[in-house]
């Protein structure tokens, strides 16, 4: 009743679906530009110093070595590559020591760090360390940028300590990475033939199944392929996928793998035979429109060709030569090297040699660099971006950033752009430098969505253009809440995996085909970690985010959820009440971007908000209106507050602007439940995947009637006695604008 006093003082104000999510959609593509900008400066200044720069095969240059920085010998003297390099705990890198004046170099341990071709190349993209701190200055929010070399070496900023794993080892080359692999090659068909006769038993069987898995390696969502064993025969890996190629998901090529295991030689090769099928089946697939429709390769891995083949490859390959040769020689012997190189190189391809299991993940990415060359020579600089991942292999990415999940991980993009020689003597013949690039941690994607204008149940989702999903509140990348063990399918997981339509996934095809326009359906959504179980209708808004591969949609529940109140209250109203020391703000919500300065970076929401209101920070970009609206329902609970029924040790109020109230009628150590509304029950407060437990339930029953709920707890017996009522509190009819206390 108290309540109805204040209708007045409350506008309902109807959420448009279609133009919120083209509002959201245009803030992300903003702040993607803004990475992609970056990484562009990069790529300018990496080809500009590489025209400059003439190699020097006797340059003796120290650089700082990320491995070696500050280590000393026995003497007391600084090792050779690991001078002093200044190193302090940054707080926008979680107080981790960083020297954000300079980046460092990282070089695998399988390579020699002194090499002439990596001296040379770290020594011309010295000059990035200025355009790393001239992107960091335009952009706070940036956190590592990097230039991974074709050659081999790592340079990142900030720079920062490598520490190797316990066997002294650091693994992490660049190259493999799947943002490397994106950036220097287009969408690809790969065919790859195995050699399964006689002569391959034993060791060279085991060498040529470990190139065929370091190949699957190097493809992405966006790739299409199959294996074919030969010998006298064709042996499809896959028996099932005779004469098509499937998409090089995770799924896929797992499956795959497993298959390569029953392979077993026996038998003459007939390596004609296996090449009339892949023509033929690179050839066909091409005309469906299904595959990449870009880039298309032959891998062929046997221990040697007693002929050239030139009649099949006038047949179905010159004079065009689209499908690329790739030869890969199994063993010592170089008896038949000369057949396979000539195939090779009569088809715009490339030869190798593998003698040992050693040396096949170095010559298999040799490839990579060979089907970058039209890209190069076309000076086609692409954005890419990457699918949702987890970063575990410089396991210091995962500690160095605040926006880490409570399991220290952090699920990321990365946007990466190929840099190229311009030198007039190299530029035909397409030669690759390396890539640049930069993480966007997905949870930096969730600042710009206010929470708030989404409603109890409401959510924003973002899909790549396979359909996986990039941010969903039902995406769990790891086996159990506090482990970090991940799923091995976590970044593949598909959009029609956790929103199950009953038609034929309209809303994710829609999405995939980067359309506008809207979807409805009923859901079960499930709360207090599947215990409970609410059953509404989701009215589904999507567009595309342009520049870049993603697809937004915002998902609003039907009733209160598509309805926001907006509050008359004047700034000095609002602020006396922000300064209540009872008065608490979601603080994973983003009213103020506090990353603009790092002057602003230590502030909590709260914090800044009320800077901002006082007229202290102009520079603070804050979203104070819906805030004013919140304080209108604490104009009238005031008195409540102040009285209560005997047994109530604790009244909270929140509010869908995130704002919220407490008041203790005990004292805070004589409450039953210590850890109720604090940072350690997650369920209870606002956070930025969900509205508090009590919110959601109370806010699905008829206004006026009360929730009474008991935590459940697993154990044989439940040791908590509290009980907590909530109930849903409406300004005005219909179920519009349901405020909970």
């Amino acid at each position: 009743q108290k309540y109805k006093e204040y209708e007045k003082d409350v506008a309902i104000e109807e959420i448009d679906g279609l133009q919120l999510v083209k509002k959201l959609a245009k803030n992300m593509e903003e702040m993607f530009h803004k990475k992609s900008e970056a990484v562009r400066r990069l790529v300018e200044a990496a080809e500009d110093a590489y025209l400059k720069h003439e190699f020097d095969a006797d340059l003796q240059y120290e650089y700082f070595n990320a491995v070696l920085i500050n280590e000393r010998d026995e003497e007391g003297n600084y090792l050779e590559l690991g001078k002093e390099f200044i190193l302090v705990p940054n707080d926008h890198f979680n107080n981790l020591p960083v020297n954000i004046s300079l980046s460092d170099v990282q070089v695998p341990t399988n390579m020699y760090n002194k090499d002439p071709a990596i001296v040379n190349g770290v020594y011309w993209s010295e000059s990035l360390n200025k355009v790393f701190v001239d992107n960091f200055d335009r952009d706070p929010s940036l956190i590592w940028q990097y230039f991974g070399s074709a050659k081999g070496f790592f340079r990142q900023y900030p720079g920062i300590k490598w520490e190797p794993d316990e066997n002294g080892v650091i693994a992490f080359d660049c190259r493999n990475r799947k943002w490397y692999i994106q950036a220097a090659t287009s969408p690809k068909d790969v065919v790859i033939l195995v050699d399964v006769s006689g002569s391959m038993k034993g060791l060279r069987l085991t060498i040529a199944k470990q190139t065929v898995s370091s190949i699957l390696d190097t493809l992405g969502d966006d790739d299409f392929f199959n294996i074919i064993a030969y010998n006298e025969e064709l042996h499809y890996v896959e028996p099932c996928l005779n004469g098509t190629l499937v998409q090089a998901d995770r799924a896929n090529k797992e499956h795959f793998r497993e298959h390569l295991d029953k392979l077993f030689a026996k038998g003459i090769g007939m390596l004609d035979i296996a090449l009339n099928e892949a023509f033929n089946m690179l050839n066909e697939f091409n005309h469906t429109g299904q595959g990449s429709i870009c880039s298309q390769a032959i891998m062929l891995i046997t221990d040697g060709a007693v002929d050239t083949y030139d009649t099949i490859f006038a047949k179905y390959n010159w004079p065009d030569r689209k499908v690329r040769i790739f030869t890969y020689l199994i063993g010592r012997e170089a008896a038949f090297a000369d057949n396979l190189k000539w195939m090779a190189c009569a088809n715009k391809g490339f030869f190798t040699q593998i003698s040992t299991l050693a040396d096949v993940q170095e010559n298999v990415m040799e490839y990579l660099h060979v089907l970058s060359r039209p890209k190069v020579i076309d000076q086609e600089h692409d954005v890419v971006w990457t699918e949702a991942y987890i970063d575990s292999t410089v396991s210091l990415h995962d500690k160095a950033f605040n926006l880490a999940d409570d399991q220290g991980l952090v699920l990321m993009t990365t946007v990466a752009m190929p840099v190229f020689s311009k030198q007039n003597e190299t530029r035909s013949k397409g030669i690759l430098l390396g890539v640049v690039g930069t993480d966007v941690p997905v949870k930096e994607l969730l600042k710009t969505i206010p929470k708030y204008k989404l409603g109890i149940h409401g959510y924003a989702f973002a899909i790549t253009n396979n359909g996986y999903i990039l941010t969903h509140p039902e995406l769990r990348p790891l086996y159990e809440e506090g482990k970090k063990r991940r799923k091995p399918n976590y970044s593949s997981v598909d959009l029609s995996e956790v929103e199950w339509e009953d038609r034929d996934d309209v809303l994710r095809n829609a999405m995939v085909n980067r359309k506008t326009g809207k979807f409805s359906m009923e859901v079960k959504k499930t709360v207090d970690k599947g215990k409970r179980v609410l059953v509404m209708t989701n009215d589904y808004y999507y567009t595309d985010i342009k520049g870049t591969p993603f697809s937004l949609g915002v998902a609003l529940s039907r009733g209160h959820g598509k309805y926001f109140f907006r509050g008359n209250v004047t700034v000095e109203e609002g602020l006396h009440d922000l300064e209540h020391p009872d008065v608490s703000l979601a603080d994973e919500w983003s009213y103020c971007n506090t990353d603009l300065h790092p002057e602003h970076r230590q502030m909590t929401q709260l914090e800044a908000i009320k800077r901002y209101l006082t007229g202290k920070e102009p520079l603070l970009q804050c979203n104070f209106i819906c805030l004013l609206s919140g304080n209108v329902i604490f104009a009238c609970v005031l008195l409540y507050f102040r009285n209560s029924d005997k047994g109530v040790e604790v009244a909270f109020l929140g509010t869908r602007t995130g704002l919220s109230r407490i008041n203790l009628f005990v004292g805070p150590e004589q409450l039953t439940n210590q850890d109720f509304l604090t940072a350690e029950d997650k369920e209870n407060i606002f956070n930025a995947d969900h509205f508090p437990l009590w919110y959601r339930r109370a806010a699905e029953q008829i206004p006026g009637s009360f929730v009474y709920s008991i935590p459940f707890s697993t154990e044989t017996a439940n040791k908590s006695n509290v009980v907590t009522a909530s109930t849903a509190i409406q300004l005005l009819d219909d179920r519009k604008s349901p405020v909970v206390a």
